[in-house]
């Protein structure tokens, strides 16, 4: 749907983010995303008391961190999913794209969370090696089994909807992460139990925690180039600005900006300068029909303009 507003100097063409279609699609993937964060939340909070019991009867640091690590794997679940029904809000006056960066501002504190609990692993961990303590290892292990399943299952359920959502992206790192470090908790726990190697619980915590900076870094990184309104990773902006140039009676772009709002709704807005009659409908159809077919971008405003008409305007 193509909404025109005209004018002698510089009409303009919006293509809306709320069109029917795309709402109705939105919809069903919010839902979606809600009963995948729903059932895995249930299984890491039933999960996660096991492991603190797990942890304090065997004596195992590694167990433990990865108990903490199921907290704030809920505790993301949980903000996900908070942050999932809040930017479902409706726009208003004041905010006039809604509440749809609510997820990015989730996705952050998610990122943010896993790095500090693995700030906090790798502390502790190293105070360990230094008089590492003993640790019941068969106890250990069919404790972390037990994660292991639990957190497979959780990566099953979130798998459908990481890669087009950060929000969702987010969760799946955290139970990702948490799924690893029961992996590295049952390998620690038979090194002990077969070997006596002690030691293999602060080292296992250790490599926990580096894993989980490594994995939180990306999500970062992302996120705060969503609310630095970053051109999205699949758009090159010179790109964009070559091919307008190159429809006929386009003289220049200018004020040409590209940025995402939430995970998968990218953002467009421009002045397009026109050769005289070059103007109207058709004109805007053709920059509608390249910016969203060629590139993907759903939501874009263009206003077009006669040459010498963008020379009274400051640029942004």
């Amino acid at each position: 749907m193509l909404r025109v507003s005209r004018g002698d100097a510089n009409p303009i063409l919006r293509s809306p983010i709320d069109d029917h279609a795309d709402h109705t699609h939105g919809a069903r993937a919010t839902d979606a995303n809600r009963k995948r964060l729903t059932i895995t939340l249930m299984l890491v909070v039933l999960y996660m008391g096991a492991e603190v019991v797990g942890g304090l009867l065997s004596n195992s640091l590694a167990l433990l961190a990865d108990a903490g690590h199921m907290f704030s794997d809920a505790a993301a679940l949980g903000l996900a999913l908070f942050a999932l029904w809040f930017s479902r809000r409706p726009a208003t006056t004041t905010h006039t794209f809604g509440y749809y960066r609510t997820e990015i501002l989730a996705a952050l504190v998610n990122a943010a969370t896993l790095v500090a609990i693995s700030i906090y692993i790798v502390v502790e961990a190293v105070r360990r090696m230094r008089a590492p303590p003993e640790v019941e290892g068969g106890l250990m292990m069919a404790v972390a089994a037990g994660g292991l399943v639990v957190n497979i299952v959780g990566l099953m359920v979130l798998h459908g909807g990481r890669d087009d959502n950060l929000n969702i992206r987010g969760a799946w790192l955290h139970v990702l992460t948490d799924m690893l470090g029961s992996v590295q908790a049952l390998v620690a726990g038979g090194l002990i139990l077969w070997l006596g190697w002690d030691w293999a619980d602060p080292v296992a915590s250790l490599l926990i925690g580096l894993l989980v900076v490594y994995s939180a870094w990306s999500l970062m990184r992302e996120s705060v180039g969503v609310l630095m309104q970053r051109a999205p990773g699949h758009v090159d902006v010179d790109e964009l600005r070559s091919a307008i140039l190159e429809l006929d009676g386009v003289r220049g772009v200018c004020d040409l900006h590209v940025w995402t709002v939430t995970s998968g709704m990218e953002s467009m807005s421009g002045h397009v300068i026109v050769a005289p009659g070059s103007g109207g409908t058709a004109m805007l159809t053709q920059v509608r029909d390249l910016i969203h077919d060629r590139f993907g971008i759903g939501h874009v405003t263009v206003q077009l303009e006669p040459e010498g008409f963008s020379e009274r305007l400051t640029p942004f």
